[in-house]
Order: structure tokens, then sequence, then C-alpha cells
């Protein structure tokens, strides 16, 4: 940490970070900084967040505060002499969750901690979900969540980065999630905050069936002081600028969709737009360290807008519903014809999604129109029509998974378990005709 830091931090840990991590802790880390050359319970790692360890009470030494390279509070964490009492951990947003250990009993698993979003370290909050209790000083696994979806983006990784921290700190090599909810959306969450040990071709299969074991490699993250959320391990990661994520299309060999992308450039690592194989548009370059070089303001989009045949919104429900779980297919069918799609110009992003109305960006009519062109025959032409339908599908599968979501959840409780324990099959005959439909009327739509 350099010396500029600590006079910014004197003064934060008279206040609110003194009171979140409490009073014994907050007066080692004052010794801690009042003898830089001696900073006994100081990390610093790689990308320069400062980590503070204390011992409370007799116990032993726990991580207490972590500090970005700018001397921004990142966690907070309230230790008793046996286990932890309550922790803060800040998101993109800027705000905090607030972890509150075992602090209700669920009928599902008996002890629970419960999840807050407070607007600044040492609050309260308000209550968000809960999850399985665990016990923070011995680390054994990753809980379940009660509520996914009532968490803010960002807020489930900053929770399972926590964990890993500390299951680190304790030495622990592999921890796994025994959990019933092993969504693909968790093991992306935890490839930010793990690497998974397996000899498999298909890692999430071998998630989703209780397979995989995960070594904790927590990220350390930097606020610039231009507002970029910058998330770093050999890399860039993923980068949180104006609201949008920008994320790596490959971790540990796993690929993921990424319409905001981060790449490496000659000119450092930029965030763009990536749509149908290309670059679109570039907002953001950096470092390789994550400082923030220069902002690029796109040119502006062409003014009017272009409505598309409702074939196209049934045929990305059924392409959407394919690779979902199957008891939401219906759900996310229905959803998807309850929306109006439309082209016209979207502000730095893609896609537009309101409650009635989708709005796909020109940029990607355009570069798919610039593709069918160029293409020589018309299987070529239909392959590129069929690529674009499915581009468009990711870009509203997690959309429509989140309004099926609380659809089935609306359902009574014996219709729900009735839906999850003879769920009808994730694809039918029709959803075939329905894409080809769709592909159709987006290539005469682009061309």
């Amino acid at each position: 940490m350099s010396a500029g830091a600590t006079g910014p931090l004197s003064t934060r840990l008279d206040d609110a970070l003194a009171h979140a991590i409490g009073p014994e802790a907050a007066a080692t880390v004052r010794r801690m900084l009042g003898d830089p050359a001696a900073p006994v319970g100081i990390t610093v790692r790689p990308h320069g967040t400062v980590v503070f360890h204390a011992a409370i009470g007799g116990g032993p030494r726990r991580r207490v505060l972590e500090l970005d390279r700018h001397a921004e509070p990142l966690t907070a964490l309230r230790w008793g002499a046996d286990d932890l009492l309550a922790a803060w951990v800040r998101i993109p947003d800027g705000s905090w969750l607030v972890i509150e250990p075992r602090a209700t009993v669920e009928a599902t698993w008996g002890a629970s901690d419960r999840l807050r979003q407070a607007e600044r370290v040492g609050a309260e909050g308000r209550v968000l979900t809960v999850f399985e209790a665990l016990d923070w000083g011995r680390i054994d696994r990753f809980p379940t969540l009660a509520a996914p979806a009532a968490l803010p983006p960002g807020g489930g990784t900053a929770v399972l980065n926590l964990i890993a921290a500390l299951a680190a700190d304790q030495g622990r090599s592999a921890l796994a999630y025994r959990g019933p909810y092993p969504t693909e959306q968790l093991f992306l969450s935890l490839l930010e905050t793990c690497r998974y040990e397996a000899a498999t071709d298909d890692p999430l299969a071998a998630f989703m069936s209780g397979g995989l074991a995960w070594e904790p490699a927590p990220h350390e993250r930097a606020l610039t002081p231009d507002g970029v959320w910058v998330q770093l391990r050999e890399r860039v990661e993923k980068v949180v600028w104006r609201g949008r994520t920008y994320h790596r299309p490959d971790w540990q060999g796993v690929v993921r969709h990424a319409p905001r992308r981060v790449r490496d450039a000659e000119d450092g690592v930029r965030c763009s737009l990536w749509g149908l194989g290309a670059v679109l548009e570039d907002h953001l370059v950096l470092t390789f360290d994550g400082a923030v070089v220069r902002v690029l303001e796109p040119p502006p989009q062409p003014e009017g807008v272009r409505p598309l045949p409702s074939t196209l919104s049934a045929g990305i429900g059924a392409v959407v519903a394919a690779g979902s779980a199957a008891p939401l297919g219906p759900f996310i069918r229905q959803a998807a014809t309850t929306l109006a799609l439309e082209w016209g110009p979207v502000a730095g992003d893609l896609v537009d999604v309101g409650a009635a109305r989708v709005r796909l960006s020109t940029i990607l009519r355009a570069r798919l129109a610039g593709l069918l062109r160029a293409a020589g025959t018309p299987p070529i032409r239909a392959a590129l029509a069929l690529a674009a339908l499915t581009e468009i599908a990711l870009l509203l599968g997690d959309s429509l998974r989140a309004r099926a979501q609380a659809r089935l959840a609306e359902l009574p409780e014996p219709a729900q378990r009735l839906l999850l324990e003879s769920p009808p099959p994730a694809s039918r005959p029709a959803d075939a005709r329905l894409a080809i439909d769709a592909t159709e009327a987006l290539l005469d739509d682009a061309t």
C-alpha cells in the first residue's frame, strides 16, 4: 500500500469501517498502519489489494478488512472469538451486501445466514434473501441460496468470492456445491472465484451432477478514479462501467456468451460490443493491469425503428426453452410471445428489454446484412440467419428465464412440485418448426 493511502484510510477507520470491523480489529489495523516497516498481518496481493488480518478475543488471526489499490474499502468483517458476527462486501454499483450469520431459521435447511443490501459499510440495510448457514471459521462448501434473483448484479459473485478468499486463508484445497440448484449461472459465477478440479470434457455437466470440486482462487477488485469496476486475477477478467458488465469469453477453457466483451488488443485491454463474430463497437481502453487509458464514444446510430414479425418472438422462445431447465419451458415460450421485437438505436448495448417490448440494436442488423451480402450461396445465408437467431436468443435468454421463474413461483406449491418432479419435455417437435420460421423471417428482414 502506498504511503499516500494511509491518511484517507485512517480517517475512514475513525467512523464507518471501525464500526464495521469492531473496536479490537480497528485498533489492530491502526497499529499496523502506524508501523509500515513491520506490516505483520498485512498482505498485498499481485494487483495491489491490501488485506488486513487480526486476532480477535484470543482467536486465530483472520481477515478483517480489504482495500483496493486506491485505498477504497471492499470488504469488512467483524469476528468474535469463534465465528463471524457480520460482514460487508462491496458490489459494483457502490452499495454493500451485508451477511448476518445464523440470523434466522428456514424450514428448508434450518439455521440460515441472511443477506441484506446497504448503502454504506456498517449499515444494516434491507433484507434480500437467505442461504444455508456456514461455519465461516471452517468453510467446507458453497451454500445453497434461497433466491438468487433477489440479489443485485454482481452480488452472488461477491459473496462467493468472499467465501473463496476465507477458504484460501484457511488452507482449504477443494470445496463442493451439493445444493439442489446447480445452474449454469452459478457455474459461471464459481468460475470467477475458483478453479474447477475435474478431468472432464464437460465441466458444466459434471457440476450439475454434483461431481465437480472447486479450488479457491479469489479475484481482486479495483474501483478506478473514473468509476470503473475492474476484476482481475492473472489478467483483467471482468469490467463494470456505466451499469454494464463486460466479460472475458473464455474462463478456464469454458466459453461463455459475451456480447459485452473484455479482449486484449495491441494498445491494452478493450471493452467492446461483440456480435456475429466481430467487434461492433469499442467503449473503453484499459492498461493490462486495469487502469483506464481512455473512453471511446461510438458514433451515433441511425434513428428510426423497424418492427419485427411475431414469428421471430415465437422462434426465440423455442430456442431459449430448448437450452433451459425443462420445467421453465412452457413459461419461457409464453413470455417470449408477449414481447414485441424491433430494430432501433440502443446506446452502448445490443439489446434494450422493456416490459412488453425488446429493441435490438441496428448495429447488429447492419452486421448481419453485411454478412448476407457477402454470402455466396443460399445455404450459407440460411446458416448466417440461424446464427443470428441463436445470438438474439442468447441476448434475451436471461430475461426470459427470469420472467418464467417469476411465473412459476406464482403457482401454488403443489403445482410447482408437480412440474419439478415430472417436468414437461425440454423440447417439442413444434419448436423446430418455430425456429425455422423465425430464421426465415430474420433472413427476409435483413435482406
